[in-house]
């Protein structure tokens, strides 16, 4: 048991010598978390510098993969339209096998409209500022303006514009028909990501996807995340 020392029992000497010891011991003290901490760093980059890699390797992998598999999959799709005698005009195709198994491979579609857009919509509007207000011109009014609407980024839906494009067919005015023109005109559509997807049946005749990103693949059987570390 270390015995307590009473500063007054000591000469001016012993405390001077106490206190110098006592920063001494602060100094290596920090000293040493300083190491501590310094080779924490170090470990922290080796480990990002060899992860790093891995991840490299992977994506690149990854991208050969999809490379492959595309042009794969595109001269079926070509022997497809030779033996059937025409294009589908799709954007994805999906190919199956007997045991289950679905590969679909194609683009998805961004919508978008120049800046023409609310020129239409206005001359529209300044159609439906004419109608009668009985009823029936109420009704037609009211739909108008729900295929008008906007989503949040400020296009319209694809699907509403052929359905005012039909509209004015059947309405017949001028004005209205050129109103439609300039959105129809407007709609500048364009492919974004071109994907990949695979599924395959489970034990309970379920879809199951297989992961293709190392976000939605799983970690392996037997392995069990330690996620009290997040905590």
């Amino acid at each position: 048991m270390s015995k307590e020392i009473n500063l007054n029992d000591l000469s001016p000497e012993q405390v001077k010598g106490l206190v110098e010891q006592l920063k001494k011991q602060e100094a290596a003290k920090k000293e040493r978390e300083k190491a501590e901490k310094d080779q924490y760093r170090v470990i922290v980059g080796q480990t990002v510098g060899e992860q790093f890699k891995k991840l490299e390797e992977i994506s690149s992998n990854l991208s050969i993969a999809k490379a492959d598999i595309y042009r794969q999959f595109a001269a079926i799709i070509e022997l497809k339209q030779e033996l059937y005698g025409s294009k589908s005009g799709q954007s994805s195709h999906t190919f199956t096998d007997d045991d289950g198994r679905r590969i679909t491979i194609g683009w998805r579609q961004v919508d978008s409209f120049d800046d023409t857009l609310d020129m239409g919509i206005t001359k529209i509007r300044d159609y439906i500022a004419t109608l009668a207000k009985d009823d029936n011109s109420a009704k037609l009014v009211e739909m108008i303006n729900q295929l008008l609407k906007k989503d949040a980024k400020g296009n319209l839906k694809p699907n509403r514009i052929l359905d005012l494009r039909n509209m004015a067919d059947k309405i017949g005015n001028e004005e209205l028909s050129k109103g439609v023109e300039i959105v129809l005109q407007s709609y500048k559509p364009s492919r974004s990501v071109i994907f990949v997807e695979a599924s395959k049946k489970d034990k309970q005749g379920s879809n199951e996807s297989v992961g293709l990103s190392i976000t939605s693949v799983p970690f392996p059987e037997g392995y069990a995340p330690n996620f009290d570390v997040f905590k």
